[in-house]
């Protein structure tokens, strides 16, 4: 599958180079490679949320996110649409590429998205690590968010098998940073318990989604990721803000669809 003239500028649009070298040091592009918990939603979805749409609100203004996460892709099928190859025709020195996938790569009946944990899995996310350092940005892998699933004793359950231990693993051997959402995620589910939860994710009168986020998931989420950005040394503590204040879920936009 072809990008359309969109996707291309809309990759182009986050990554405008800036004149003078001060600057040019100074601002960098934070680019989100993912699905749909990421996300960008449009005003159709509404209040669906990915938490890419959130995670500016803890970044400092030089500090730019351009969600190129879509919904549905795999870390193969993201690599197969020439998404990356968009990507990094835009991403500069010092930049930073962050990597989320495995809801997808899960999917065995789906040979387009399908990737095995320690196998295929780990050689696309490698396409990602090695495009990234090629162009002198950093890559920053992030294991999968939780769902939202209890056992019958009100147990936050893990759902997405070897992926997070396969990612684990490749970050530890390439010397990646690591952001471990999907355990930061899981234990915060865990605090929140089985109803709490329901209010962080997509519940609405028609829909009970418990893998996809409403605002204040998504914003809890957002803060999950910003939190281990200075944690893993990946941005300066400077550059990350918010971390303890209340983000009002007004600042949640959808655009038109």
């Amino acid at each position: 599958m072809s990008l359309t003239r969109r996707q291309v500028t809309s990759a182009a649009l986050g990554a405008v180079p800036l004149v003078g070298r001060s600057r040019e040091e100074n601002h960098r592009t934070l680019y989100i490679a993912g699905d749909s918990t990421a996300a960008q939603k449009y005003a159709d979805a509404a209040p669906e949320t990915g938490w890419g749409m959130a995670l500016p609100f803890f970044l400092r203004k030089d500090v730019t996110v351009s969600n190129q996460a879509v919904n549905g892709r795999s870390s193969k099928s993201f690599v197969d649409e020439g998404r990356l190859d968009a990507i990094l025709a835009t991403i500069r020195p010092h930049d930073l590429l962050l990597v989320q996938f495995a809801h997808n790569d899960e999917k065995s009946d789906d040979p387009t998205r399908y990737t095995e944990p320690w196998t295929t899995y780990q050689d696309y996310l490698r396409r990602y690590v090695e495009g990234a350092r090629a162009h002198g940005a950093r890559p920053v892998l992030a294991t999968p968010v939780e769902r939202r699933r209890f056992d019958a004793d009100g147990n936050a359950v893990p759902t997405h098998g070897d992926y997070p231990a396969a990612m684990r693993a490749l970050a530890a051997q390439a010397r990646v940073p690591l952001l471990d959402i999907e355990a930061l995620s899981l234990a915060l589910w865990q605090s929140l318990g089985v109803e709490a939860t329901k209010t962080y994710f997509n519940w609405t009168g028609t829909e009970q989604d418990n893998t996809h986020f409403n605002p204040p998931g998504a914003i809890a989420v957002a803060r999950l990721v910003a939190r281990e950005l200075p944690r893993t040394r990946v941005l300066a503590r400077r550059d990350v803000i918010r971390l303890h204040q209340d983000i009002p879920t007004s600042w949640i936009t959808w655009p038109p669809a």
